[in-house]
């Protein structure tokens, strides 16, 4: 690979997802520089556990973008009058943060023109998600045309690609991949509702879905609960 080849910029939550993208991205020969976003997210907690994981994976760089999307609201994540629910909804969930990933690739972008990085990996899932719209695979298409279409390298043929290679994975399924490579999964936090030590609800969502893929997967689950 080229130097720009070998670059890439991994969007880095502190998730369960997230970890695997970048043990996977590191795995290939990449040179990674991790992005994370301070958000005003209820569960900010998730940024210790990104600083944790960036540093024990020795990225080039970790970089924290904070962004106040509490200013517009509309998600029971950056919204603390809306309740995260303890049960499953029908429908797009209240825990959707609108354009979210929008936000966050854009900003990923920026800083992979900037360093000459022509790889942008997300942990984005379209199968064992809450049904958020900007994790299908048709979006992060959609996305990486425009990409291509509105940066400086796209238009001089050095053009970026969107790396999702857990899309089309089941939780189970990315776990397992993680195991592979050696993730610790107890240095992740996917609650909504972490507390301030990173201990998980088990009620949310995104616990229901974690809990389950450890429980398909056969392999021990290293949560932490309330």
């Amino acid at each position: 690979m080229s130097d720009q080849e070998q670059k890439a910029v991994v969007l880095l939550s502190g998730g369960l997802d997230s970890a695997t993208v970048l043990a996977q991205a590191q795995s290939a020969g990449f040179d990674c520089y991790a992005m994370s976003f301070d958000y005003s997210q209820r569960h900010s907690i998730e940024l210790t556990a990104a600083e944790k994981i960036a540093k024990h994976y020795q990225v080039k760089e970790h970089k924290i973008v904070t962004l106040d999307l509490s200013q517009i609201g509309g998600s029971a994540l950056t919204d603390m009058s809306i309740d995260v629910p303890d049960h499953q909804t029908e429908g797009i969930p209240v825990t959707y943060v609108p354009a979210r990933n929008t936000i966050f690739l854009s900003i990923a972008l920026g800083w992979a023109e900037v360093i000459g990085a022509n790889h942008i990996f997300v942990g984005v899932n379209a199968v064992d998600y809450s049904g958020y719209p900007d994790c299908r695979p048709e979006y992060i298409s959609a996305f990486e045309k425009m990409a291509n279409l509105a940066t400086k390298t796209g238009v001089e043929g050095m053009p970026l690609h969107i790396e999702t290679p857990l899309i089309d994975l089941s939780k189970a399924e990315i776990i397992q991949a993680g195991m592979a490579l050696g993730v610790d999964y107890s240095q992740t936090v996917s609650c909504y509702q972490a507390d301030g030590d990173g201990k998980a609800c088990g009620v949310c969502d995104s616990c229901r879905l974690r809990s389950q893929g450890f429980n398909d997967a056969g392999v021990y689950d290293p949560t932490i609960y309330q």
